[in-house]
């Protein structure tokens, strides 16, 4: 479900499946009518279970400070569709994308929902011309629509459970799929990775002759400030909080060195401190965080920083999740940090009820159930934290006061 899409396919009578169909063939095929405009563009790829977006968005910071054009494309929708492609850190205007869905015209029938807005930020991305683009995996990466581009670099954050129905259920189906996105000759940065996942990853570079750099191994983030690797960097304290935005941060740095672009120290320091990004650990009103814990290793990132960021308090948790997912791993992750659980039943066809997910928690204490017809009100309190969790999509439809 991407908010919007259906109002560009009606306007310009693209037909396009909004089913999720793993595989490169339709794509490759519809790339090729339309010119392969991903051939032209510098690019780098990134997949992982968690830490996609915040690392493209320490890199898309770092280039713009360093003086460097970006587009990104990146998913799920914050908003709606415009903000899933970026051109120097703006959403694609209603114009521009206007002008690609009217490129697109004869793809109708031969794609996803999601292959036809790959493409669509390949056309844009072509016709702009930014220095460098940034594309993050929609899920997994062997078989992921964006698994068409040859990389400057190719970069894998993190590897966890997560979308098992069509990953696997053990932490090495799932390396296969994010490893998928190793091309040949191309160096590939992982972040910290379990020794299974890792020997994957290994293995798939070490075939590809792909040169591979690891977290804590070849590069590392010191006391939160001091970036070693490639090049060694002194930064500036980061607006995105948690000692894995940390590693993401180096990841980001690390990625950008890889692809051979020229950085200076400041400059670094400047677009890591200036880094920003919906849901992630957002204060969006006094005491009313989001963030977009999805799955149990992304709910212990949280839980930690919770407990950095805020010593010996316990805060309030208001969550919606996807079915699918793990939810009774997350919410185990986040009880130790808890003062009570409110469960939402959001409107997505995915979503889990309200009843599903109390009935997974096993937190003994302040639990209740909200239905949403369409929005939640937050309102800001005058004493304990909220943090309101889960689903990206249930956080895209939020409105506070």
């Amino acid at each position: 479900m991407i908010p919007k899409m259906k109002e560009y396919k009606e306007r310009w009578g693209i037909n396009s499946d909004d089913a999720i169909k793993p595989g490169l063939e339709a794509i490759q095929k519809a790339l090729q009518v339309i010119g392969n405009p991903e051939k032209t563009l510098k690019i780098i790829h990134v997949t992982g279970t968690n830490g996609k977006g915040s690392t493209i968005a320490f890199m898309e910071s770092i280039l713009k400070e360093n003086g460097y054009s970006t587009g990104v494309f990146s998913s799920p929708a914050i908003f709606d569709i415009h903000d899933q492609i970026r051109l120097n850190g703006t959403p694609i205007s209603e114009e521009e994308l206007n002008q690609t869905f009217k490129e697109m015209t004869e793809l109708s029938g031969m794609l996803t929902d999601f292959e036809l807005l790959t493409v669509a930020a390949f056309i844009s991305f072509k016709r702009s011309q930014p220095d460098y683009v940034l594309v993050e995996t929609g899920m997994g990466g062997l078989l992921d629509s964006t698994n068409v581009v040859i990389p400057l670099v190719s970069v894998i954050t993190s590897i966890a459970l997560d979308h098992t129905t069509f990953l696997g259920t053990t932490l090495n189906e799932v390396a296969v799929h994010k490893a998928g996105i190793i091309k040949k000759g191309i160096p590939v940065i992982t972040g910290p990775l379990q020794t299974e996942p890792l020997q994957v990853v290994s293995q798939v570079a070490g075939e590809k002759g792909s040169l591979l750099r690891i977290y804590g191994i070849d590069f590392s983030m010191e006391n939160e400030e001091q970036f070693k690797g490639q090049q060694n960097f002194k930064l500036c304290e980061r607006k995105m909080k948690g000692e894995h935005q940390g590693i993401n941060s180096a990841i980001a740095i690390q990625a950008l060195l890889m692809a051979g672009i020229s950085l200076s120290e400041d400059k670094v320091g400047s677009g890591i401190a200036k880094t920003e990004l919906a849901h992630r650990f957002q204060e969006i009103a006094p005491r009313i965080f989001l963030d977009g814990a999805h799955n149990p290793a992304a709910a212990r990132a949280l839980t930690n920083t919770i407990k950095t960021e805020f010593p010996n308090e316990k805060v309030d948790f208001v969550i919606g999740m996807l079915k699918g997912k793990d939810i009774k791993g997350t919410l185990d992750e986040l009880i130790p940090v808890a003062e009570s659980f409110t469960f939402i039943t959001f409107p997505h066809k995915e979503a889990a009820s309200g009843n599903e997910l109390m009935e997974k928690c096993n937190f003994k204490k302040k639990k209740v159930l909200v239905a949403l017809g369409g929005t939640i009100e937050l309102v800001e309190k005058t004493n304990t934290k909220s943090i309101v969790t889960g689903s990206l999509y249930l956080l895209a439809s939020l409105k506070y006061r």
